[in-house]
């Protein structure tokens, strides 16, 4: 399975180095849906190439898009599509069978509240010491799947291609217009 992931990218880093593709910014964690950077470290990614983008630039919505939005921490915004390996093990919270489970209600995996995805993704980390992450749906776009790595699913993914994304990128105007950047 390709996953792909939006991220700051410093493209002289190893991959698994700071602002490489696989690096788990864990100095940085702690405002994200699933962070619990005290217990473990994660990579968001994506099973779509545009929800990873808008993930990012959702904070800039309705502004005009500009190249300075495809910049974070002084570093340009890259798109990496990464191989993961058939071996991964997610918690599937898009399956009502794991919701029910879990007892986790839908409301609770899609909120943007994060006093309450962080606690319950605590939870099931601890849970499920063999899970590597979570798969869930994107709260821009329900058809899109998200997922969630936990940092011992590192070993378990390849990367593939990286590339910087600029204003006439294709999946950055994609994700303008959904966005509403004009």
């Amino acid at each position: 399975m390709t996953l792909y992931r939006c991220f700051p990218w410093n493209a002289r880093s190893a991959h698994d180095e700071p602002d490489g593709p696989l690096w788990i910014s864990r100095p940085y964690q702690g405002g994200g849906r699933h962070d619990n950077p005290d217990l473990y470290g994660c990579l968001y990614l994506s099973e779509h190439p545009v929800a990873s983008v808008v993930e990012l630039l959702a904070p800039f919505r309705n502004h005009r898009i500009a190249p300075s939005l495809l910049q974070q921490r002084g570093l340009p915004l890259a798109l990496a599509a990464i191989a993961a390996s058939e071996r991964l093990d997610l918690i599937d919270l898009d399956d009502p069978a794991i919701l029910m489970r879990e007892q986790l209600r839908p409301s609770e995996v899609a909120t943007r509240i994060r006093l309450v995805t962080q606690p319950r993704t605590r939870v099931l980390y601890e849970r499920h010491r063999s899970a590597d992450g979570l798969r869930w749906w994107s709260t821009f776009e329900a058809s899109w799947i998200n997922i969630t790595l936990f940092d011992r699913a590192v070993p378990l993914l390849r990367v593939q291609e990286v590339r910087a994304l600029k204003l006439d990128d294709p999946i950055v105007s994609e994700a303008a217009a959904i966005l509403g950047l004009s």
